[in-house]
């Protein structure tokens, strides 16, 4: 699964369209933007343009972001700005999804990937890591390995 080689550049582009040029309205060019973007506020709705684009149920969503699916109704009902962690973790998963669905070359066979155990990851569904701390950078290190061909 060795992936055309894709600039950063152009990875954080399609990052800041998925979640919307409209909430996001910075230049991404690395995950530290991140933390400066959630620190001047983004809108909630950025959660449907996320939700929308992977194609995901408001529960799992709320999972992942470890809250509950009422507080991401209000919060997109009201748009107003998420908490600055919740926008990181937003990006954090965006960013996760949209690399592994580069690696994967399918957002099918990447979100297959996401439900199945893994050994690299203790017997986990990688798709149970995401809401944990550390899950994501743990889940993002197998899908590097495997991007370069390392049994994963």
């Amino acid at each position: 699964m060795i992936r055309e080689e894709k600039s950063t550049t152009e990875h954080y582009k399609k990052l800041v369209d998925i979640l919307g040029k409209k909430y996001v309205k910075y230049n991404v060019e690395s995950p530290f933007d991140f933390i400066h973007i959630a620190n001047k506020g983004i809108g909630a709705n950025v959660i449907k343009n996320f939700r929308q684009y992977f194609d995901l149920p408001l529960d799992i969503t709320a999972g992942m972001l470890n809250t509950s699916t009422s507080t991401l109704y209000r919060w997109s009902k009201s748009n107003s700005n998420l908490e600055r962690n919740f926008s990181i973790k937003l990006f954090e998963i965006a960013d996760l999804f949209l690399y592994g669905i580069e690696v994967f070359e399918d957002k099918e066979n990447f979100f297959k990937w996401l439900s199945l155990p893994n050994t690299a990851l203790g017997g986990l569904e990688p798709q149970e890591l995401i809401e944990l701390p550390g899950g994501i950078s743990k889940v993002r290190d197998v899908i590097g390995r495997i991007e370069h061909g390392v049994y994963s």
